[in-house]
Order: C-alpha cells, then structure tokens, then sequence
C-alpha cells in the first residue's frame, strides 16, 4: 500500500483508534499455492494484544496455502467517498479542471499466521472473541464438547495472526489548504450518501489535529 507523507497515521494511537470504534471486518489475504491466485476471505476478527484472532469453517481453501507459508496480510478499510474533481480545483482553475480522488482510511496488518486446532482452544478462541462481538454474555458457554458450540467446533479452524508490521493510512487531502478540506467535508455531509458522513468526520477530524500538512 503506497502512503503519501500526508496521509501516514499520524501516531499509532490514531489507527488503534479507528480499529476499536467498530471497524471489525476486513479481508484476510493469503498467498496462493504456486502457479495460483492469492485467496482473499472477508471475515470478521478481534484484536487480543498484539495478534488478530479469526476462526473459518474448515473447508475454506486458506488451510493448505497457510501450512505452506504462514506470511499472510490482513487489510481493514473504511470511512471511504469519492470526491468530484469540481470539490477539488485550485482558485484559479474552472471547476471542470479539478481532479477527482478516493478519500479512505486503510489499516493493513502484516503477520505470521498460526492455526488453531486443539479443541479447548478453539473453544478459547471463539469465547475471546464473543466477549468482543456479545459482550452482554447473552449466549451459551462456548466449552468444547459441551452443547451447542462443543458439536461445531469440528467444523472450525482457528487463527492467530500475530501482527509483525502495521501500516496505516488516512487519505483525506491533508496537503490541501485548509479552506479547501473543509468546504470538502460540508460537501460530503450535505452529499450524505453510503459512508459520506463518517468520511467528512475523518477529515474534520484530522483538520482539527493537524490543520495544514507542511512538508
């Protein structure tokens, strides 16, 4: 993933942040077997610590690719709009000159993945996860061979994805003036379609910490 300067994560506290308020899904990429396309699985996951823990059924096509090589990339995204070319044209340039771009945040994790198979810790894996997903309690004891997760944890894998690199970025204009970013975010409110809303918070925001990017 290329990052301009401008859009880096401005501190690690910004895109743990932005992980923790909700964004909770994202796509699992595993490297193919040679001579094959990589596998790309949408799923949703939970942080404990320093590692991202998923469970799949076990069918999915990642397990044979995993035990051959455990390097995988786990990428989140979010806060996404496209911005017209007119919101984004110089002073001095017609409105039909402007060059249209994606506003987005991007939080990519590389790590080393490891498979989770012992049934206790499925069962383990799978009640870490509910104490994120249902954190009311309001579901049966997750025990292996315990109805009703003890029958299905068979038909599951789990995965520890310990996390050896994080890149993250938050592509919002930040080296345009000032003015500019934020007439953009009352456009993308007034606009209100799909994430335009929480795409114009992301910029107000960074506007608000950062003001002008200076390079």
């Amino acid at each position: 993933m290329f990052i301009q300067p401008w859009d880096a994560a401005l501190d690690d506290a910004e895109w743990q942040t932005w992980v923790a308020d909700g964004h909770d899904f994202g796509i699992l990429s595993v490297n193919g077997l040679l001579g094959h396309a990589p596998i790309m699985v949408p799923t949703h996951f939970t942080v404990d610590g320093t590692a991202l823990l998923v469970h799949l059924a076990r069918p999915n096509p990642v397990w044979e690719t995993i035990e051959v090589d455990p390097n995988v990339t786990f990428t989140v995204t979010g806060d996404y709009a496209f911005i017209p070319g007119p919101w984004r044209a110089k002073r001095d340039v017609s409105p039909t000159g402007g060059v249209p771009t994606s506003y987005y945040v991007a939080v990519q994790f590389t790590c080393q993945a490891t498979i989770v198979d012992e049934p206790e810790a499925k069962a383990e894996l799978l009640r870490r996860q509910m104490a994120h997903f249902q954190p009311d309690g309001d579901h049966a004891p997750i025990e292996a061979g315990q109805p009703p997760y003890g029958r299905m944890l068979p038909g599951i894998r789990g995965l520890r994805l310990d996390v050896t690199e994080v890149r993250a970025k938050f592509k919002y204009d930040d080296h345009k003036p000032a003015e500019q970013r934020a007439e953009t975010a009352r456009r993308l409110t007034g606009r209100g379609q799909g994430l335009d809303a929480s795409a114009a918070a992301q910029q107000r925001r960074r506007l608000n910490r950062i003001g002008t990017w200076n390079a």
